[in-house]
């Protein structure tokens, strides 16, 4: 008859799932002093862990083990002329033979001590063999491994309680998907990368050695294969996750949102219990961040864009997309960092708290809601217009990027466009059009001269800045100055002058 086992039993299919628990190191065990336990033979390995412990006095208990058992016993089995013949060999290999973790043989009632043969064949066989006082039951060890085990559990939970906290924290931040990366590789003490649709890393975080580009490490290769691995395809059904361990490093890749081609990939040279739930919640959180949900809201975008396609008017699609005043907001990264990806564009646009984002070229532009107030972001320029009515989009998106060419000419991280100044409201539109129209002719044609002016006049005639924001060499802003001066007939340091044009320019 088998004793008492520590493992949960799984003989009824239709018993609700128990959550596995933690593995116990074998040295926490021999640490327990209350124990009492002494390795007396096997390898001291400090990776042998025991999943649970098991009480037999079987002659051969292979059919009973599941592996990663502590196989305990007394020694009530063993016949009397054991010592001369093969029995303890065949004891012990059997035991190896079903994924048993360690043997603790017990001292008293049966035997006062460890049988030599039986040390001799652990140590051939690579077991780890524990003598048992007499003192310590067989229950006092499964309680004390069950006692581990609750305490491993305990720890990994609050460990992953933390993570969630710290990386729900993360995907807050003004640059959510760097941080979240960053935050799961700090959490699982590794590497994390982004891959989107094609394959190509989009941002990576973490320890720099392996956090190396796709195809320059073995490593880095094998994670890459492993995202195609989760990508899904024309005519297969890809799997949600993956794992691999390539050069003692372990890999796992995680697809992303519904479909849309985008994975995480996490590297890390150890591989602890919690780790997968924790890469779990980032990789939902990151599907918030670069997913386009169809949800209610997506649907109606979606109708919106099909309208205007159809010659829809701004008036009639603005509805669906909620509210009544927009505003726009052009965005570039800070200083002189790399143009704008998807996932920044994307992220930007969550942080402002919308997605209608427009990632192309070297400027983000968001439309938003004008209910709400853009705030400066970690890492862009931002230019902001103002609050417009759906007629008035492209007039705001001029705004938008001259709020931008001012920001970056200052060095500003957020420029909002002021509102009209009262004297525009004193001539009426068409005048004001007409008047524009007639004093900027002799430029007109070169529109490079007509943003040049209008840049430097926004930024009282100061070379340097004119020519940062209009990424040119202050010299050449210096000679279309001087152009514009001798087409137009006008003295350009004359301030009633700058002021007709600056007015002539706003209402051009």
């Amino acid at each position: 008859m088998e004793g008492t086992s520590t493992m949960p039993d799984t003989s009824n299919p239709s018993a609700p799932p128990v959550p596995p628990t933690p593995p116990v190191p074998l040295s926490a065990l021999l640490a327990r002093e209350d124990l009492g336990l002494r390795q007396i033979a096997g390898p001291s390995d400090p990776r042998t862990v025991i999943h649970w412990a098991h009480t037999s006095e079987m002659a051969d208990p292979y059919p009973y083990l599941l592996g990663g058992e502590l196989l305990l016993s007394a020694g009530v089995h063993i016949p009397d002329a054991a010592g001369s013949g093969t029995y303890f060999d065949d004891y012990v290999s059997r035991i190896v033979a079903a994924g048993g973790a360690a043997l603790g043989f017990g001292l008293a009632p049966v035997h006062d001590t460890v049988p030599r043969a039986l040390v001799a064949a652990c140590d051939a066989h690579g077991l780890p063999l524990l003598e048992v006082p007499p003192q310590t039951t067989f229950s006092g060890v499964a309680r004390a491994v069950w006692q581990l085990m609750a305490q491993a559990r305990l720890a990994e939970l609050r460990r992953v309680t933390e993570a969630q906290q710290s990386l729900a924290a993360a995907a807050a931040r003004p640059d959510p998907v760097p941080a979240v990366l960053r935050q799961l590789a700090q959490r699982v003490g590794g590497w994390t990368v982004l891959y989107g649709p094609d394959g190509v890393e989009l941002a990576r975080a973490g320890r720099v050695a392996e956090a190396a580009p796709s195809g320059s490490t073995p490593v880095a290769r094998a994670l890459a294969e492993l995202a195609a691995v989760v990508r899904p395809g024309e005519g297969r059904t890809a799997p949600s996750s993956a794992t691999d361990t390539v050069g003692g490093v372990h890999l796992s890749a995680y697809a992303l949102g519904a479909g849309q081609g985008f994975v995480l990939g996490v590297g890390a040279p150890h591989r602890e219990p919690g780790d997968h739930t924790i890469a779990s919640v980032a990789s939902v959180l990151l599907s918030l961040l670069t997913g386009e949900h169809r949800s209610g809201s997506g649907a109606a975008r979606l109708a919106a864009l099909v309208r205007v396609l159809l010659g829809a008017s701004p008036e009639d699609v603005a509805p669906l997309l909620g509210g009544e005043r927009w505003v726009v907001v052009h965005a570039r990264p800070a200083g002189d960092g790399p143009a704008p990806d998807a996932v920044a564009a994307s992220a930007l646009g969550a942080a402002l708290g919308s997605t209608l984002v427009d990632a192309g070229g070297d400027v983000v532009r968001v439309l938003m809601p004008g209910d709400r107030e853009p705030t400066v972001q970690a890492g862009w320029t931002c230019g902001v217009s103002a609050p417009v009515g759906p007629h008035e989009w492209a007039a705001a998106d001029t705004q938008a990027a001259r709020a931008l060419a001012r920001a970056r000419a200052t060095r500003a991280p957020l420029v909002r466009h002021g509102e009209r100044p009262a004297l525009a409201d004193l001539v009426p539109p068409a005048d004001a059009e007409t008047h524009a129209r007639a004093l900027l002719a002799p430029i007109a044609a070169t529109p490079a001269l007509t943003e040049t002016l209008r840049t430097w006049l926004s930024l009282h005639g100061s070379w340097d800045r004119t020519a940062v924001a209009l990424s040119v060499h202050r010299n050449t802003v210096r000679q279309r100055i001087a152009r514009c001066g001798a087409l137009l007939g006008a003295d350009l340091d004359d301030p009633d002058v700058r002021m007709e044009l600056w007015f002539a320019l706003r209402e051009g």
